[in-house]
């Protein structure tokens, strides 16, 4: 039983120590990174066109709430592309009575696609349609913080830099899940901020992201990845995204809100479709990712068991809350950079719960396989 005690206590020092050095060498960048604004060449124009795709499908109500922000963006030149995707309800009807009165909306039919595709031929479609070299995309569930949105996206995306990241929150309202809801998006985010800080870019979200057209052609598209339903937007970046041609956009007026769902089996669902593309990322990012997922877990895990056991309790106590000073001390200003410092007193709960998030999502990282558009 000592024995038994011992190695649970050796794996809890380990995890805990892996955590600590995560925290610490790689979010803290984060943390750090918030303090500046990404540096704009003076040489280079403030205003590059650009070419805003959307992809819609039975999408009439968010279409009705969320479009004309997107085309009444402060900028001078810019097209925004909707590609109706086989829609049964209103927004064929809803598009063309956006497009009497902003002459730079294009609306885009999909007549015909492979059975099971997903989104992807669609998106291709508003791609290879579209007029300008710079790509920015979202959904038509998402609404800009701002008129500013499309600018302040579009000036890094010079010289080397092809793609940029920005971020996606969701709006905040009451209850325990939307505070769940917002901070796993937060950590999401997290993660994939820091580690494309240093230097190992791995994903990015479809409802706010801007790449260069080229960079696609290049890539051959999605056709290294167009078995799969999902992975437009995350698995295209983990296939393209270097250190040199990737940057963050972390700007408030960047962010891209979208409406959480309401109920815990809804966010089941759409977690499920989120997190199955995940076995099919590079390597090296499945393993930085499983480190960061397999210390977590055990951290708490195993520290639980030595509680129960009775076996090093105070030591354990003492790493844990050490550990969660550290996250509390560079969450705060990730925090107010995203807008949403009331997570702040919640992190020690959400941390915690966190870990239920990997147990009960495992399944959907093995299996891999979606059955339904997103």
């Amino acid at each position: 039983m000592e024995i038994l005690c011992w190695l649970i206590f050796i794996g809890f020092v380990l995890a805990s120590a892996i955590q600590l050095f995560i925290w610490l060498y790689y979010f803290r960048r984060l943390a750090v990174f918030a303090k500046k604004e990404n540096p704009i060449p003076s040489s280079v124009p403030e205003e590059i066109p650009v070419s805003i795709v959307i992809c819609a499908r039975n999408e009439a109500e968010n279409l009705k709430k969320n479009l004309p922000h997107i085309l009444n963006q402060n900028y001078r030149s810019f097209e925004v592309i909707v590609v109706d995707d086989k829609s049964e309800d209103e927004t064929r009807n809803i598009l063309l009575q956006y497009n009497i009165s902003y002459r730079n909306l294009r609306v885009i039919s999909v007549i015909d696609k492979p059975l099971g595709s997903g989104k992807k031929p669609a998106l291709a479609q508003g791609i290879k349609a579209a007029k300008h070299e710079v790509i920015l995309f979202t959904d038509a569930d998402c609404c800009p913080t701002s008129n500013e949105w499309l600018r302040e996206m579009q000036k890094p995306i010079r010289g080397p830099i092809e793609i940029g990241l920005g971020f996606g929150p969701y709006e905040k309202t009451s209850g325990f899940l939307n505070k769940f809801i917002c901070y796993e998006a937060f950590f999401t985010a997290l993660q994939y901020f820091s580690f494309a800080l240093a230097g190992h870019p791995y994903m990015g979200v479809g409802r706010n992201l801007i790449y260069k057209k080229e960079l696609f052609d290049r890539a051959g598209g999605f056709v290294s990845h167009e078995h799969l339903m999902s992975g437009d937007d995350d698995l295209f970046i983990n296939q393209v995204a270097t250190r040199d041609n990737t940057c963050i956009i972390l700007k408030e007026s960047t962010h891209m809100y979208s409406a959480p769902v309401k109920t815990w089996s809804a966010y089941y669902r759409q977690k499920n479709r989120h997190l199955s593309t995940g076995r099919y990322y590079q390597n090296k990012h499945k393993f930085l990712l499983g480190l960061v997922s397999a210390s977590h877990f055990f951290h708490y895990s195993l520290g639980f068991l030595l509680f129960i056991l009775n076996f090093g309790i105070m030591f354990a106590a003492i790493i844990i809350v050490i550990r969660i000073l550290v996250i509390i001390l560079i969450c705060e200003p990730i925090l107010r950079k995203l807008q949403d410092r009331r997570l702040k007193l919640w992190t020690p709960i959400l941390d915690t719960a966190y870990v239920l998030f990997y147990v009960i999502f495992s399944i959907s990282l093995i299996k891999g396989k979606i059955k339904q558009w997103t």
